[in-house]
């Protein structure tokens, strides 16, 4: 039987475990990256290690979330990072460089490898056929500390594309198809493989859109094959040595296969408050529009940019309408300052904003209260957009401008024609902006710069074999990593002070919360299916803890969130049966007992002590190493573990 791409990738870096989809392995990491929204704790973590220089082949630190500088937090952590990265052995990308996924994709990604960072659209790599995944900031620091990454083996899913996109239908628009179908639960625990003929037409730009929407899918990862499109892209960026042919076997064996036609695709528009609740945007005809954004990691390439050029080349956009453009990367913006384009760009009406993430993670450019935003983003979370009543509506680039231009919802295919777009055969390489680390005779040299926002990890306590506590809050369904820990510009700059940032924690759902759960002292917590799908931010799993959480039972949890939950120490449940969730009720208290014996056998009971029910759950017992225990076993030094690592 034959491999797909995914299962060479795998095999090739297998370092434990046997290739059974639902059992564990445990990968060899090429690759790192992270970002400052979560760097500060991944790095922090490192230090603890006590490995003295990063053991990967390559790792790279990025600047991209929090570049708006209102206060010292900010700045402070971005000294830390980059001393970090200096004295470790890591590449340093400097504010204003661009987002990370941009620049790996522009300047390090390899076909073939893999790379896991601290960012959940890090599969964005998978463009270019790398095995790239999202993970926790203690999975990556493991990882660069030369400690095996651990996952379930995933199934095998394949997505065949036929035929050719019509004009002004877009990558995007392939995505937001792809979760029309599946759902943003309906890839867990599975790679997506894009194949079939209809790739042939997608650049690199566009299939990095379609792997890094994947994300909102909850698959594993998604990968496309290494072939003359990624060579050119490579030769392009003057890295044509990188390039390897990857495909599948023709014998491949795959768990699903889904048949898209391209030449049938009109323009969609994922709706709020969800990537997947999906519909045509002519469909939506007239709705009136008060923002519109383009960039993000999603949509911001050099590509993306000069369609929206020469769309908006002598037009103005609408009085009522706000329009912001974002670059994905320096590269891209001397790249379309060098050829006109941004000039046509700012003659539109447009605000040119940084080369960074922004308004997608509610960094600025926030909408009007209750205002309708179309964003090219990758997620429209309720109040990620920093406007807790934000109508936020997912959209291609020519859909944004179409809005731009008309003030309302409007179908891209009525501007008329589309402008012929021409790439170049070789970018503008600068790599001024990246800093390499200190060579490794002089790392004693180095001072790691601390600010006085960085704090203590909340201690997690060894767990009782029998735990009684209240049912603090009760949750449904598809509940976000922005949810539990929100971002935006008041709270991100606190990412490495715990106890500030717990006075946010669920503020989306019950504001209540922080202060209930540090009443109780011990809690639980109940939710729904897909619990913890979104950002790979650690802080949904630290701050909860920190307000005292030991035990989240859901009826299934997104993949990197129940590993963070694992690393904090907060016990991930599942009920056996998931209709139990009915039956139990906030302020309820919960009894679970024979813990460690559930942990080795997978099964435990609960009792709601209120109401005299008992049910059962379920403990993931097919992971067996968490990162926090192979950090501990990094360090000769247990104690500078500030989480237990009992």
């Amino acid at each position: 039987m034959g491999l797909t791409i995914a299962q060479k990738i795998i095999k090739e870096h297998l370092v434990s475990g046997d290739m059974t989809p639902g059992s564990e392995i445990a990968l060899r990491i090429d690759q790192t990256l992270t970002q400052d929204a979560t760097g500060t704790m991944a790095y922090l973590e490192f230090e603890t290690m006590g490995v003295p220089r990063v053991k990967t082949e390559l790792s790279v630190a990025y600047i991209d979330h929090n570049t708006l500088q209102s206060g010292f937090e900010n700045a402070d952590d971005h000294r830390f990072i980059q001393s970090m990265a200096k004295k470790y052995g890591l590449y340093f990308s400097r504010p204003g460089n661009g987002i990370c996924h941009q620049v790996h994709l522009e300047r390090f990604g390899k076909p073939g490898k893999t790379l896991i960072g601290s960012d959940s659209h890090t599969p964005t790599g998978g463009g270019i056929g790398m095995l790239a995944m999202g993970a926790g900031g203690l999975d990556v620091a493991v990882a660069m500390g030369g400690g095996a990454y651990y996952i379930t083996m995933p199934k095998m899913y394949k997505v065949n594309l036929t035929g050719k996109l019509r004009d002004f239908v877009t990558a995007k628009d392939i995505s937001l198809e792809i979760l029309r179908i599946l759902s943003v639960k309906g890839g867990v625990g599975a790679i997506i493989e894009w194949g079939g003929e209809g790739i042939k037409t997608l650049s690199v730009p566009e299939r990095a859109t379609i792997t890094n929407m994947g994300t909102e899918l909850g698959a594993t990862t998604s990968i496309f094959p290494s072939d003359e499109v990624t060579k050119a892209f490579l030769e392009a960026e003057g890295r044509g040595d990188a390039y390897v042919e990857l495909k599948s076997d023709e014998d491949a064996v795959y768990d699903k296969v889904i048949d898209i036609d391209l030449s049938t695709l009109k323009p969609l528009i994922a709706c709020p408050h969800s990537p997947d609740n999906v519909v045509t945007v002519e469909s939506l005809k007239g709705t009136k529009v008060d923002q519109v954004c383009i960039g993000s990691c999603t949509n911001s390439s050099l590509y993306d940019m000069l369609k929206v050029a020469a769309l908006l080349k002598g037009k103005t956009i609408r009085p009522e309408v706000s329009l912001s453009v974002s670059p994905g990367s320096k590269q891209v913006l001397e790249m379309l300052a060098d050829c006109g384009a941004l000039t046509d760009i700012i003659a539109s009406g447009a605000r040119v904003l940084e080369c960074a993430c922004g308004p997608c993670i509610g960094m600025g450019f926030s909408p009007n209260s209750g205002g309708v935003s179309l964003r090219t983003f990758n997620r429209n979370f309720e109040g990620r957009s920093g406007t807790a009543d934000g109508q936020v509506y997912l959209v291609s680039p020519e859909t944004a401008v179409a809005a731009a231009l008309t003030g309302e919802i409007t179908d891209p295919m009525l501007l008329g024609t589309m402008p012929q777009i021409t790439m170049p055969e070789a970018f503008q390489i600068d790599d001024s902006a990246v800093l390499a680390p200190a060579p490794e005779d002089e790392t004693d040299q180095v001072e790691i710069l601390r600010g006085p926002n960085i704090k203590p990890f909340p201690d997690s306590m060894p767990q009782e074999d029998t735990l009684q506590a209240p049912l603090v809050l009760k949750v449904g369904d598809n509940i976000t990593t922005d949810h539990i820990m929100p971002a935006g510009s008041k709270i991100l700059p606190y990412r490495s002070n715990i106890p500030h940032l717990s006075q946010f924690c669920f503020g989306v759902c019950d504001t209540t919360f922080p202060e209930r759960a540090k009443a109780a002292g011990t809690s639980i917590i109940v939710g729904g299916s897909n619990y913890g799908q979104g950002s790979s931010r650690e802080h949904a799993a630290l701050v909860p803890l920190y307000l005292g959480v030991r035990v989240v039972i859901t009826k299934s949890f997104a993949r990197i969130h129940v590993a963070n939950l694992i690393n904090a120490g907060i016990m991930p449940l599942t009920f056996k049966n998931p209709e139990d969730y009915e039956k139990l009720h906030q302020d309820d208290v919960l009894r679970i007992e024979n813990v460690y014996a559930g942990m080795d056998s997978g099964e435990m009971s609960l009792i709601d002590e209120t109401t005299i029910f008992r049910c059962s759950a379920v403990f993931p017992k097919d992971r067996k190493q968490s990162s926090r225990q192979a950090a501990c076993s990094n360090t000769s030094d247990r104690e500078t573990i500030s989480r237990s690592c009992d």
